[in-house]
């Protein structure tokens, strides 16, 4: 994975941003990635869709991606064009469909409460540091096992399976 930095526009959110919020269950009779990016954030932040710009990135509190265990999600925040989601803490059935399907993410305590929405963040995947170019403060996250950053290099785990029986 390496040479994963990602740097855009945070979005940030506090803690326990459930799945009910980033794809309201209203929403989930399409399972077209397109679509559901057009509710993402919805019922959290009624104009995200509107304003989040491709490689935008995601800040949140402790246990993102609370609630049930749909994976649409990821899905949305992915076609949304979020390029990373980094959070205190998240849900673990959010975490894995997250990897699964390529969606960056990373643990990084105490972001969240430094990192303003509008500040332009820098996430550097393999060296797991985040760094609010605004204010100019850095935090370290947990890294990935390398085995972790190959899957969501290739895109998910089914991009991942396939390189691998190539």
């Amino acid at each position: 994975m390496s040479g994963m930095v990602f740097e855009g526009t945070a979005h940030t959110y506090g803690r326990d941003v459930d799945t009910d919020v980033i794809i309201p269950a209203r929403y989930l009779n399409t399972t077209d990635p397109d679509e559901l990016a057009g509710y993402c954030m919805m019922d959290i932040d009624g104009d995200f869709a509107q304003r989040v710009q491709p490689g935008d990135i995601i800040v949140a509190g402790e246990n993102f991606g609370c609630g049930s265990s749909r994976e649409q999600a990821p899905v949305a925040i992915k076609a949304a064009g979020v390029a990373c989601v980094v959070a205190s803490s998240f849900a673990r059935i959010f975490f894995r469909n997250a990897i699964n399907i390529g969606l960056p993410i990373l643990v990084c305590p105490g972001a969240s409460e430094e990192i303003d929405t509008g500040d332009t963040v820098r996430v550097d995947m393999e060296q797991g540091v985040v760094t609010d170019l605004t204010s100019g403060k850095s935090f370290q996250a947990e890294r990935f096992p390398e085995f972790m950053q190959e899957i969501v290099a290739a895109g998910g785990l089914m991009n991942h399976v396939r390189e691998q029986l190539k």
